[in-house]
């Protein structure tokens, strides 16, 4: 891995936290999809740069794209790269006692977007600063062997 900034947790949490925080103010785009009622950051696992993202939801769920996806296709648009060192999901507040967890779509993407991504840290708790690792939340990944 690359020399990264050097960041104690928390000053990196707080940065991550407010860079995302700027991205919410729910809006309604047309009288069928809505925007910026969930936002995200991620870190660079190469650069250790901030990246935010927001989602957009339309009436089929079809065309809906997470905060955190956006998020990190913002760090590939910007980076060529889809490693995540770190990533915070929230709606209006940071998240608490296990919030902020992605969805299974985001889950996948990640698993699937890098190997490294397995250990990527997802706030839960932005008061204790209590993360979980992607591998914990999908355990015995169908995907392992393609990467192994």
């Amino acid at each position: 891995m690359p020399n990264l900034p050097t960041h104690n947790d928390e000053d990196i949490w707080t940065q991550m936290y407010e860079a995302a925080k700027k991205e919410y103010h729910p809006e309604d785009v047309s009288p069928f999809i809505q925007a910026h009622h969930v936002v995200a950051a991620v870190q660079s696992a190469k650069t250790g740069k901030i990246y935010t993202g927001f989602c957009i939801e339309g009436a089929s769920g079809v065309i809906n794209l997470c905060a955190e996806r956006v998020a990190a296709l913002n760090m590939y648009i910007n980076e060529g790269n889809l490693t995540v060192r770190r990533m915070i999901a929230f709606r209006d507040k940071a998240p608490a006692v296990n919030g902020g967890m992605p969805c299974g779509a985001c889950r996948e993407f990640f698993m699937q977007a890098a190997y490294e991504n397995r250990n990527m840290e997802i706030l839960t708790d932005f008061g204790t600063r209590k993360t979980v690792l992607l591998k914990g939340l999908i355990p015995n990944w169908w995907g392992d062997k393609r990467y192994l």
